[in-house]
């Protein structure tokens, strides 16, 4: 954007004498009015200085003079923007970024690129700005958006040089929000890249050991392990790690042995492991339990007690010591040890119990029924319904009880409330004192030092809650388990700490000032706090998936530190005993919540850059500008959703390589009370820096920007109902691309739309800004980074011959093969919601339908219309077989046994559960999450599980009939009945799915049967864009049977690459169908976010009760036998059997503007989410040209842009690599020959192949793209470049692809009549 004060290139000479002023220690920012200079040489070295040297750039070691350097420079800026008011260009704020981000100053940093990017509308062409943000976020546990920052590096410079740290730190963060698939993806890309990370390969490989054995799969898992130990050279903390998870996997894992040897293999292992690091206490923890489980008491008490030497005095440890005490009969010494683990942590479940139990044990009721109840409070209590029945019996016998017989009764322990009061054992309070002094100690050295991205896994013990989210029963919690001091209320704390602020350590004078900062809000807007739906994230338990990171002291990178966080309370899945609660691991260094900084949430621009309009409150990371909330209200941070859905967890927190792995967190951010918690003022030591960095907009700020936002500003929602916004308007225009300042985004209505964006400076508008002083400002002329694909004067309009012209002579830098839009389009996003929202009594409409009579009226061309107009986002068509006299017959169970027996069947094992409802497996709370176990059959053996379901359901009904004969009130029987069935436990059923009929040989007759049908729903038709692809897609071009018993689901899904889809209900039973427009996949793509699911990749059954909050629309409607269903481009589904039938189903591809244009929308979106296409939209595209007229001027205009932005990537990438020597081996294509994918990144490569000298001498042809190639081998050596077409060939597709005029066409496929006369 133009600058708006001061420019970059006047910026040279106003620097003065900061050096003097640093050497006579003036503190920064309070130095006396005057100019301020960088030398030249300065200049030229900070231009080299930015977000890309994170992690390796050691500023505490050898880095003094980059510090001073990089602190003047920040002094500097901050100088000169505030003398200029803040009139400056945008990348002033970005470079300020940067030089904080290295300093390790966040909150500045945040601050920064935030003033950054609300001042540049294209930030995303700048990967360093990107990549910083994201490291920000990551920083304080905003996974949400780090992930999305990260993502979109990766998209618009898939060869950045830093791309194996963000998918390290990818893979950590999926693996934290147990997208498994996805964290196994990036661990794996991180591996091969040959570029230098702060990990080394074998840490990596334990990520990817631990990933296994976090899924359970536990022999992988423990493959993995030994395959390590057999590296050379082994670093003895990774040694050490993964003994440690050897022996505790074999402690707990039933697979790995029978109980004796596997007790056996668990002590050698941990022992070799402390061998390794004799100072590991989770190691020490672990042995102990091994030592107990076979009755080695003294030895697991020695254990224990080294547990708690080693600074690891957790809540398990204390509740495994009070088992074993309880063990001994030694009651009060269980009592003191139970009293301990829940002074740690308030909300351990298992000691609760534990601690119940010996009460119980002793005769003293009311104390057990007190800890039990503390037990069903705690998040990670899993037998709730148990204890509330055993509270029941005891309230029962206390009432049986004669009246006071228990105040008589000698007790042979004293009350919980007494115990709570006893003196704690002399090491917890003397190590626990020791850990707060080392702590205190540390950070007054290292203020800004951030725990690094190490092996860490198991979750810590139990951190405060944020002041601000803790109700006044709760700030018991605040206290520390060894002063156990009770305040009533924050207010109270508040003053307590006011009344002795002489006296206050550091940590607490931060505390102090952190709750005067939050009183002094409270009072301005009562509604400042996190988004409600966030409280629980900090509550005393944390959800299981986020409990799997451990902490240490240290971490593997030798340079900056690279953040990943952690969890607490961990109770492992595989432990039988509850009293046996796995510990997590505790810290030498405690490590505290991290919380954004209050300014930046409060600032007047949007928190982060990733936002767009919510529709409600409690949407993941509701963020609005003042142009799209009402009344200028914003939403002040990114939502982290609390997940509570169980996860599998079955494996030992890892406890990280000790000595160079800091503490890890999974705390979403938050903690006042942290001892690291950055202050509220984001320039703390300049408040008029602070404002100017900020922005004067937030002045107008009003309160409740954090209530729900139930409705938007309309002039947000300009053109929101379109589409993603990823298509460049011009793509779809009938004109030339215009410039950046032309452009509109389709779709989402986001802050990065220059259309709705409001340009401001310090909350002023633009043209307000020349008014501004015109003070010379020594910008740090950056080297300029190359383009990401080189801006070219060409058009869709230009020759072949120009577009060679064009990209001569340009670099590799400019290359890359995973751009099929605009060059100046940014990345996609989903849409909002359509603007306005549909009144409640309209999200139930009615399905589309169409009844046919005849063969007549299944051909009639307005059924093909009305099927694909992107208003009827379903069409039913019913009695189509009738209609076209089908034999669906030949599609029935019968058939297919005797035509293949023993053809393959995917499996898929369920719950069933009543369709409109998706409970968790103990039936006690609905969830989106839809898992389901995979296997493999036959045709033959699936028809026999089909056929007795339905015998065993006839005999179920008759008992049923028999039993409830005697009622007379047979519905309320039946209601009754369901609700018993809907609270579980469910009942396990099997569908057959994924069965391939592309067989012509041996499904030839049902295939030629489905040739009956209208041509714009048969599977192979020349106006089907599929059938243009040249080689098969099972399951899209190709049919697909599916076979069903009740209850069979189908989860909610778009289809691949958005085509439409064709299915038909072969009988006997009924289907029931449940679809959302297109328009409102955001919609549920945010609903996955929050419930911790992957839109694309997971299985999930959306809550209509959500939906319909939402404002979200559900057709809903019951597919009976003979009954089409068209499912439109893009619309969501999910579907479910209501009895016992088969369907078959097959994708078509509509040759529409709409289409082709959801596809490639889709397309682009799989790519920045690291998703492979299965439809290779540039293989089709070229295939289209050489294939089909087309007529429409949207469609040919969008297929001519992907040619030339193709045609553009091979020519230069041609040159290029013929410049740089490189020789390019003739390869050609076979018939019927697949798309190319890359094996490793999985985009699609088109033209010019990568292929690995090994695996082209064995004529394997592994292909690469040119990214990964190169992250592999940098300049080639080890890859041979095999072309498959000729330029020539594709130039000229490319001249004679041209628009046709529909007169043509119509001539061309209808000629008129001649009269030839008598």
């Amino acid at each position: 954007m133009k600058s708006c004060g001061v420019s970059l290139a006047a910026a040279a000479p106003a620097f003065s004498d900061e050096e003097k002023k640093m050497a006579a220690g003036k503190p920064r920012g309070k130095t006396k009015e005057g100019t301020l200079s960088l030398t030249a040489e300065e200049r030229e070295e900070l231009s080299g200085l930015d977000s890309l040297l994170f992690g390796f750039l050691n500023l505490h070691e050898n880095g003094a003079k980059t510090e001073t350097l990089l602190l003047k420079a920040v002094c500097c800026y901050e100088s000169l923007i505030l003398k200029a008011e803040g009139k400056v260009e945008s990348e002033f704020f970005c470079q300020l970024g940067h030089f904080n981000l290295l300093l390790e100053d966040y909150p500045k940093a945040l601050s920064a690129y935030q003033r950054y990017y609300s001042l540049q509308s294209d930030y995303w062409k700048n990967a360093a700005f990107l990549y910083g943000l994201g490291l920000v976020y990551f920083y304080y546990n905003a996974f949400h958006w780090a992930i999305k920052a990260f993502q979109e590096v990766l998209y618009v410079e898939p060869s950045f040089c830093r791309a194996k740290e963000i998918h390290l730190r990818l893979g950590l963060m999926f693996k934290v929000n147990t997208d498994y698939e996805s964290s196994l993806k990036h661990f794996q890309l991180a591996l091969i890249d040959s570029n230098p990370c702060t990990l080394s390969s074998v840490e990596i490989q334990f990520h990817i050991a631990h990933l296994y054995e976090t899924q359970r799969m536990y022999h992988s898992a423990k493959e993995a392990y030994e395959q390590l130990l057999q590296t050379e050279n082994l670093p003895a903390q990774v040694k050490a790690t993964v003994l440690q998870q050897l022996g505790w996997m074999h402690h707990n894992v039933d697979l790995l042995g029978d109980q004796a040897t596997k007790e056996s293999c668990a002590i050698q292992y941990l022992q070799k492991s402390l061998e390794a690091d004799p100072n590991s206490g989770q190691s020490w923890y672990f042995l102990g339990r091994c030592y107990s489980s076979i009755g080695k008491v003294q030895d697991a008490f020695i254990s224990y007690r080294q547990s708690i030497d080693k600074s690891e005095a957790s809540a398990d440890t204390w509740c495994s010591i009070g088992v074993l005490y309880q063990q001994q009969n030694q009651p009060m010494d269980a009592l003191q040890a139970y009293i301990c683990a829940v002074q740690l942590d308030h909300g351990h479940a298992a000691a609760w119990m534990d601690l119940g139990t010996l009460y119980e044990s002793c005769n003293q009721p009311q104390d057990a029924i007190k800890c039990y109840l503390n037990a069903t409070r705690s998040k990670s209590c899993s037998n709730t319904s148990m204890l509330t029945g055993r509270i029941k019996v005891l309230q029962a016998q206390l009432c049986n009880l004669p009246q006071g017989s228990l105040q008589n009764k000698t007790k042979l322990l004293p009350s919980i409330e007494e115990a709570w009061s006893l003196p704690i054992p002399a090491e917890l309070t003397s190590r626990q004192g020791a850990m707060n002094t080392a702590q205190q100690a540390y950070k007054a050295h290292h203020p800004n030092t951030e725990p690094v991205l190490g092996l860490n896994e198991t979750p810590i013990s139990q951190q405060p809650l944020p002041v601000h989210m803790i109700t006044y029963s709760e700030v018991d919690d605040l206290s520390s388990p060894a002063k156990r001091k009770r305040i009533s209320s924050p207010a109270k704390y508040l003053e307590q700490l006011r009344t002795d602020r002489d006296h206050l350590n550091p940590t607490q004078k931060l505390m102090l000032q952190q709750l005067e900062s939050q009183f002094v809000l409270m009072q301005q807007q009562n509604t400042f706090t996190l988004p409600h739906n966030c409280t629980n994230l900090t509550s005393r338990t944390e959800e299981p998936w986020r409990k799997q990171l451990s902490n240490s002291t240290q971490g593997f990178n030798k340079g900056q530190n690279s953040h990943l966080p952690g969890s607490n309370d961990e109770q492992p899945s595989f432990s039988t005993d509850p009293a046996l609660y796995l510990q997590a691991a505790s810290t030498n260094i405690q490590t505290s919540h991290r919380m954004l900084p209050t300014s930046s949430v409060t600032q007047g621009i949007a928190f982060n850059h990733l936002s767009h309009t919510a529709t409600s409150g409690d949407q993941q990371g509701i963020c609005c500008t003042k142009e799209s909330t009402p009344s200028g209200n914003r939403s002040f941070v990114p939502e982290i959703s609390s997940h509570t859905e169980d996860t599998p967890n079955g494996c030992a927190g890892v406890k990280g390589l000790s000595n160079r792995v800091q503490q890890l967190m999974a705390e979403p951010i938050c903690s006042p009370n942290s001892t690291d918690s950055t202050s509220p003022n984001l320039i703390s030591d300049n408040p008029q820096m602070s404002s100017l960095l900020i922005g004067k907009a937030n002045e107008n700020m009003m309160t409740g920007a954090c209530d729900k936002v139930s409705s938007i500003h309309p002039e947000s929602h300009t053109k929101t109902n379109k589409s993603v916004a990823s298509l460049h308007s011009s793509i779809i225009s009938t004109t030339a691309p215009k410039s950046a300042n032309q452009t509109t985004t389709l779709g989402v209505t986001s802050i990065s739309s220059p259309h709705i964006r409001l340009q401001t400076v310090n909350g002023k508008g633009l043209e307000n800004s020349n008014s501004s002083k015109n003070t010379s400002l020594p910008m740090i002329s950056r080297k300029p980074d190359s383009p990401i694909i080189p801006s070219m004067s060409v058009s869709i309009y230009s020759n072949s011959a120009e577009v060679l012209k064009a990209c001569r002579n340009l670099d590799k830098n400019g290359l890359s093969n995973s751009h099929n839009l605009l060059d100046k389009c940014p990345p996609p996003r989903p849409p909002t919601s359509p603007y306005p929202p549909l009144p409640k009594d309209k999200l139930n409409p009615p399905t589309p339908s169409i009844y046919l009579e005849s063969k007549r009226d299944a051909f009639f061309p307005p059924l093909h219309q009305f099927c694909i107009n992107p208003k009827n986002p379903v069409t039913v068509i019913r009695g189509l077989a009738g209609a076209l006299k089908l034999d669906l017959g030949l599609f029935s169970t019968k058939t297919l046994v005797e035509a293949n027996n023993e053809h393959t069947v995917e499996v898929r094992t369920q719950l069933l559960q009543p369709a409109d409802e998706n409970w968790d497996p103990t039936g006690t709370k609905k969830i989106w999450r839809c898992e389901s176990n995979r296997s493999h059959t036959t045709i033959a053996k699936y028809a026999q599980y089909q056929a007795s379901s339905f015998q065993e359901s006839l005999r179920e009904e008759n008992e049923k009939r028999m039993q409830h004969r005697e009622y007379s009130d047979n519905e309320s029987t039946s209601s009754d009945n369901s609700g018993r069935r809907r609270k579980g436990p469910f009942k396990t059923i099997k569908f057959g799915t994924n069965i391939d009929l592309s067989d012509d040989k041996k499904w030839k007759l049902q295939l030629l049967e489905l040739t009956k049908l209208p041509a714009f729903v048969r599977v192979v038709s020349a106006g089907n864009l599929l059938s243009h692809l040249g080689h098969t897609i099972l399951g899209m071009n190709t049919v697909q049977l599916y076979m069903k018993v009740p209850g069979s689901r189908t989860p909610g899904h778009q289809e691949n690459n958005n085509f439409c889809s064709v299915n038909i209900n072969i009988g006997p039973g009924d289907c029931e169908w449940f679809v959302v427009p297109e328009g409102y996949w955001g919609v549920l793509n945010d609903f996955c976010e929050k419930n911790n699911l992957n839109f694309l990749m997971s299985s999930w059954w959306p809550n209509l009760e959500d939906l319909y909050e939402a404002n979200v629309p559900v057709y809903r409607f019951i597919q009976r036998p003979g009954d089409l269903v068209w499912i439109n481009a893009g619309t969501v589904h999910w579907v479910q059997a209501v009895g016992w039938c088969n369907n078959i189903a097959w994708n078509v591809g509509p040759l529409t503007a709409s289409q082709y244009k959801l596809a490639v929308e889709r397309y682009e979106w799989n790519k920045l989410q690291s998703v492979k296409s299965l439809v290779p939209m540039v293989h089709l595209s070229w295939n289209m040209a050489r294939n089909i007229k087309v007529s429409d001027p949207k469609l040919f205009e969008m297929i001519k842009y992907c040619l030339m932005k193709i045609l553009k990537q091979c020519l230069t990438l041609r040159e290029a690599l013929i410049t740089a020597g490189k020789e390019i081996t003739w390869h050609g294509r076979t018939n019927d020959e697949p798309a190319h994918y890359c094996s490793i990144c999985e985009v699609e490569v088109f033209d010019l192949l990568f292929v690995t000298n090994e695996s082209n001498s064995q004529k394997t042809y592994i292909v690469h793209c040119q990214d990964c190639a190169r992250k592999a081998s940098g300049n080639l050596d080890n890859f041979v470049v095999l072309e498959e077409y000729k330029i020539e060939d594709l130039m000229q597709v490319y001249d004679q692809f041209t628009l046709v005029s529909e007169f043509i066409m119509l001539l061309q496929y209808h000629p008129p009549l001649l009269d030839t006369g008598p």
